[in-house]
């Protein structure tokens, strides 16, 4: 790897996998603009455990800095962001996009409930995740069945000064829900890199 070499690290969300929807389409797009790009399966994807995820978040994201940069689909943007919050006093990266991030639920399965339980419930220092950067985007869709759009974005724009995305008719922006490509995050992160 070469010096200042720029590294994204793209977590799936509940249920997803590495090649789902448009996580393909991204690492080819950002490999070609000379990033390195990781999307690792994340452990237990049926019943997500934070402390397992954020675990296998600091295995394979090791040392992180200036030109490390993380994209997270649903929860796995609450993983980047309880993993954020753990990083050393004065660590710092290059920023985050959060698609389909949440705070708040809807319309969950009775059998989900207790496995988004502690996502929901264990609190997030949002001041430590501030701290390790200052460019941050959360990106809705305007028709998200499980994320509702205004209490989420007003946590995320409130507690960690994001900017706010609002694509139209995206869903939940999965494979399931036909996005295959998604240029609002090359874009965004491309911003962020100055590339």
């Amino acid at each position: 790897m070469e010096k200042n070499q720029k590294i994204v690290f793209i977590i799936h969300g509940w249920w997803g996998y590495p090649k789902e929807g448009w996580f393909p389409w991204l690492k080819k797009e950002l490999e070609k603009r000379g990033f390195e790009v990781f999307i690792p399966k994340m452990p237990d994807t049926g019943k997500p455990k934070i402390d397992r995820w954020v675990g296998k978040l600091a295995k394979i994201a090791g040392r992180v800095d200036k030109n490390t940069y993380f994209v997270g689909h649903s929860i796995g943007a609450q993983a980047i962001m309880r993993y954020l919050e753990k990083l050393p006093k004065n660590k710092k990266i290059g920023g985050a996009i959060f698609v389909a991030g949440w705070f708040k639920l809807t319309n969950l399965e009775p059998k989900e409930k207790p496995i988004a339980k502690p996502w929901l419930e264990t609190p997030l220092n949002f001041k430590k995740i501030k701290k390790t950067d200052n460019k941050f985007v959360a990106i809705f869709s305007d028709n998200d069945l499980y994320v509702p759009l205004k209490i989420n974005s007003d946590i995320f724009r409130k507690k960690l000064g994001a900017k706010i995305i609002i694509q139209h008719k995206k869903g939940h922006f999965s494979g399931s829900d036909g996005i295959k490509k998604l240029p609002i995050v090359l874009n965004e992160l491309l911003k962020m890199a100055n590339k």
